[in-house]
């Protein structure tokens, strides 16, 4: 291919550049993460454009250079971290203690969603695997996505790490293996109608201040978490606790945004000199209309 400039090169890679990010968020872990390494990947793909013979090989090696800034990126950081990574479950009653802005937390994924593509997000975008994912070392973080997720062969993934079909085997065998340790074992399928219930439910009593009512949908072994702080809060007593105490203390609102990361999400609003203002994103992980996990996230990464 000839050089082009930089008009011409936006055109080209535009088709690619949600799947790429996407890419690369399940690589780093982090929304912004993944932005900083597909502006690397894409600064490196307008150079190196030219030389590319076929047409045809584009995609391919747009995921090749993406993948390479990413772990890049991922070794120059380190893994990020789910709030039981980064210490012990907290007092309910006790001071939260300030956040920790420097901690690389995972992040939920901050890009536009196709609804239709529900069942692949779930799978493969999920706060829970993108988690696990931390706990693998990068090139075999990086097999398991083209894999997996992706469903390059084992020549392709080969090719776009430049190793060999044999690595990429021997890579792919070990992450699933851990991978296998760090998930949660699938369990029955949830009921949709009782998920959907929960949600309206959770929206309604939330607003209308009703913590009991929240508290009601609590699983047995919930977890509250809410990245940057690191306090988080094991189990339906401390996180009851912790709700009555902290987070209805002040006039709250919540409103559905939609799915992020293959689940139910909120916006929680605070109201703040007469202005309600949002303050947090709530991911709900739902089972049969209980919540295991609400995942939150405080301040501007949940509005970004």
């Amino acid at each position: 291919m000839t050089k082009v400039d930089a008009d011409e090169f936006a055109r080209i890679v535009a088709p690619y550049r949600y799947e790429l990010s996407v890419h690369a968020y399940r690589l780093t872990g982090g929304s912004s993460d993944a932005e900083d390494a597909l502006l690397e990947g894409m600064i490196a793909a307008w150079r190196g454009l030219a030389g590319l013979r076929e047409q045809t090989a584009l995609r391919a090696w747009l995921y090749r250079v993406t993948t390479n800034a990413a772990l890049r990126l991922v070794e120059r950081r380190g893994p990020c971290l789910l709030s039981w990574d980064s210490a012990t479950a907290a007092d309910p009653v006790a001071e939260l203690g300030p956040p920790r802005e420097d901690a690389p937390w995972v992040e939920p994924f901050r890009g536009i969603s196709d609804p239709a593509d529900a069942t692949e997000r779930r799978e493969h975008l999920e706060l829970a695997w993108i988690a696990a994912l931390q706990h693998l070392p990068a090139t075999q973080r990086a097999v398991l996505v083209l894999r997996e997720a992706l469903g390059y062969s084992a020549d392709e993934t080969a090719s776009i790490l430049d190793t060999t079909r044999a690595s990429v085997n021997s890579a792919l065998q070990r992450a699933r293996a851990t991978l296998a340790q760090q998930m949660p074992q699938p369990g029955d399928a949830s009921d949709p109608d009782l998920d959907r219930a929960a949600v309206q439910t959770f929206v309604e009593a939330f607003t209308a201040g009703d913590v009991e009512r929240v508290i009601e949908l609590l699983a047995e072994d919930a977890r509250f978490t809410m990245p940057p702080l690191p306090a988080w809060f094991d189990g339906r007593a401390d996180v009851a606790a912790f709700l009555r105490t902290s987070v209805f203390a002040t006039p709250s609102q919540v409103r559905e945004v939609g799915v992020v990361d293959g689940h139910p999400a909120v916006l929680g609003e605070q109201l703040w000199e007469g202005e309600w203002r949002p303050g947090a994103l709530m991911i709900l992980h739902l089972h049969d209309g209980r919540i295991g996990w609400l995942a939150t996230f405080v301040g501007p990464m949940c509005v970004a």
